[in-house]
């Protein structure tokens, strides 16, 4: 059992059956009453984030996970697989369960993922992965003097406003928390 004080962003906790990841964790006291703690988690079998709030001195029950770090092999339409480059046994994660986060995965890249027995339940990104561009604008010369933004399309076909200078077939660095464009990356 863990004491409800030591839940912090990325603990894991299991309750009726299903396992939270704390997203925000905040320590209240009112007055002469109990403290409060308030968490946000998220639901790693359904996605969804749920506010819970606790008595300081609560317990809740320790999740049973590990992390392993699994290549990516791709996605379809329900979730997005993954392979043990040691067995070769391959796991699938809901994207219900990813929130979006499956667009920044890279075929053959390696990725920590978050298991419970068999079952695979979500995988932990970098903050910052390197895409190529693949569709920009034509930059207007004069425009690199000041911080102008354009946009342009990424080859897991995301959207993100670069530089003017940033070129098709440029690589550039993307904050995986945010979707936003970084730095140009070096080739």
């Amino acid at each position: 059992m863990i004491p409800v004080n030591e839940l912090r962003a990325g603990t894991n906790f299991k309750e009726e059956n299903d396992i939270f990841e704390v997203v925000s964790y905040q320590h209240t006291k009112i007055g002469r009453g109990s403290a409060n703690i308030k968490i946000k988690a998220r639901n790693l079998k359904t996605g969804q984030l749920l506010e819970k709030t606790f008595m300081s001195g609560a317990r809740v029950e320790e999740a049973e996970t590990e992390k392993k770090k699994l290549q990516f092999l791709y996605l379809d339409a329900e979730s997005a697989s993954f392979m043990d480059q040691n067995t070769f046994e391959q796991v699938s994660i809901p994207l219900q369960s990813l929130v979006g986060r499956e667009k920044y995965f890279k075929e053959g890249e390696v990725y920590e993922v978050l298991l419970a027995g068999s079952a695979a339940l979500s995988a932990e990104l970098p903050k910052q992965t390197v895409l190529k561009v693949i569709e920009t604008g034509p930059g207007v010369k004069g425009d690199t003097v000041s911080s102008v933004y354009k946009p342009s399309t990424l080859e897991n076909g995301l959207m993100v406003n670069v530089p003017m200078f940033i070129k098709i077939g440029d690589l550039v660095r993307v904050d995986t928390r945010t979707g936003e464009y970084v730095e140009r990356a070096k080739s």
